[in-house]
Parts: C-alpha cells; structure tokens; sequence
C-alpha cells in the first residue's frame, strides 16, 4: 500500500510519520512507497526542522528527504493520503479531482481512535517536547497501518 502523509510545510509532523512507516515497511519486506507533502511553499526543498531530527534521532530514526508540496498527481500515485489536522483536509479537499480523490484520504489519528477525526498539533513553533509527543503518536499511528498492511498482504 503506497501511502502519503500529509501537513502543513512538510518539515514536522510528515516526515516524521513518513520515517516511521518508511522503517518499519523496510523491516518487515514490504515493497510500497512511502512519502510526505505539505502545502506551504516556504519550506520547499529545505530539510525536516531540527526539532524534528532532533527527535527522531533520539528514537533511534533517521529523517532525510526536503519538503515538497502536495500535487493532484498525488492522488494517483497513493493509495492512502493521511492529514495531520483539519486545515491540510480542507486543503486536499480543494484538490480532489473526484469522490474517488478524497475517499483516499483520512486523518492519521483515525488510525488510533477512529471516526473521531482528531487532529495532530504543528510543534513547528513549540517546543521539543511537542515534538516527542507527536513522534509517539505517529509510531502508535503507523504501527496500526503496519499491521493492517500486513494482514491484506497475506489474503
């Protein structure tokens, strides 16, 4: 299952959700795409906020990659697009090209408490500790998409 996370620039909450899938797909054999956009365009090509790499580093994850904005054509390359709150849902809302598009896409924290549409807070402005709180709840998150990955890879 090729996924997509989404927020704001791309520098935070993402690209940490998408090191954490991007991880465990790798250690468990699954062969699937995993990345991250945003859509603000002050972040473009820049690396994840040292906040972020600080954090991940600290779990033992590395982040790499640059921020990238969310495009239509992401729609056809994922198979599942997950927003970090309810601002990046209205921003890809804007962008679906059809009810196919948005039945694509769902708020990361659905994974762990779903239907309620929760939303993951920007630590971008915060402190560290924001960003350890985030970093725990996207591994809770994407060890739920791991195992329901698994179990359709094994039907």
């Amino acid at each position: 299952m090729n996924v997509l996370f989404v927020c704001l620039g791309n520098i935070c909450r993402s690209p940490i959700a998408e090191a954490l899938l991007r991880k465990k797909y790798i250690e468990n054999g699954i062969e699937s795409e995993v990345d991250s956009a945003g859509f603000e365009p002050y972040h473009i090509n820049k690396p994840p906020d040292a906040k972020a790499i600080k954090t991940a580093k600290f779990y033992g994850l590395e982040l790499g990659g640059k921020a990238r904005i969310f495009v239509k054509a992401d729609f056809d390359r994922f198979d599942r697009i997950y927003v970090m709150d309810t601002q990046n849902h209205n921003d890809i809302k804007e962008l679906a090209r059809s009810k196919d598009d948005m039945k694509k896409v769902d708020y990361v924290l659905n994974l762990t408490e779903p239907g309620k549409n929760l939303t993951l807070a920007d630590p971008f402005h915060t402190g560290i500790d924001n960003c350890h709180t985030i970093y725990k709840k996207l591994d809770k998150a994407t060890d739920i998409l791991l195992e329901e990955v698994k179990s359709t890879t094994l039907v």
